[in-house]
């Protein structure tokens, strides 16, 4: 049956902007566990916004070369369901992840290392494919030749990120058939501030995007909170 691909909504810093974006129709919430990233959350904000979003959507936890046990630190007191490693973390890292329950994202990068070639090394749950340019590991608002996802040699979903914004995702899409897409600076009024109009806008153009491939989802269905 045809379906529009997942949304996962990154880099939230606000309890009450994340529980915006899932009665919005986001199905993940990401935040950043990097002191570089100016999206940067601390344990208690983690903690306030797993409470706002419960069990409404999946709540992913974003790293860059951090230690297993820094990770499951996080895991705990913020109550993440999935984590995404978006370094030069280990395929035996990802593997031990996995065992412990968790979703495990893999970020591969078009322009710098893990390249698209590594795929074949590792066995997450899904690939996040985004550029790479820029300062930081991710959230640096860069489009790229987003078809280039189309030939990444692996079975496993891809999640598609990197300068998407309300006005280009549909033919973001339509050029990567991706599982899901992640957005952050696409729909920010300033680093971790939503602006929730480009948030819903850009949910209905996903909404509006479908594609006749099966689409495994990578987060779990959201559950209703009635």
């Amino acid at each position: 049956m045809p379906r529009h691909p997942q949304i996962k909504i990154c880099g939230l810093t606000r309890d009450d902007q994340a529980e915006a974006c899932v009665a919005a129709g986001a199905d993940a919430i990401g935040l950043i566990f990097y002191s570089k990233s100016p999206r940067h959350v601390s344990d208690t904000q983690g903690a306030r916004i797993a409470a706002a979003v419960a069990t409404k959507a999946a709540l992913v936890g974003v790293f860059v070369d951090a230690a297993e046990d820094e990770i499951m630190a996080r895991v705990t007191a913020c109550r993440l369901t999935a984590v995404q490693l978006h370094g030069q973390e280990s395929a035996a890292l990802v593997e031990r992840l996995k065992n412990s329950g968790l979703t495990v994202i893999k970020a591969l990068f078009a322009t710098r290392p893990p390249g698209f070639a590594r795929a074949g090394d590792y066995r997450p749950a899904a690939f996040l494919v985004e550029c790479g340019q820029g300062d930081l590991p991710g959230g640096n608002a860069r489009a790229w030749k987003w078809a280039d996802a189309i030939a990444i040699d692996t079975t496993f979903p891809l999640i598609l990120a990197g300068g998407l914004a309300p006005d280009n995702v549909n033919k973001a899409i339509a050029a990567a058939r991706p599982a899901a897409v992640d957005v952050s600076s696409g729909v920010e009024l300033a680093p971790g501030i939503k602006d929730m109009n480009k948030v819903r806008r850009f949910i209905s153009e996903v909404h509006n995007c479908t594609t006749a491939t099966p689409l495994a989802p990578v987060f779990n269905e959201r559950r209703s909170s009635c």
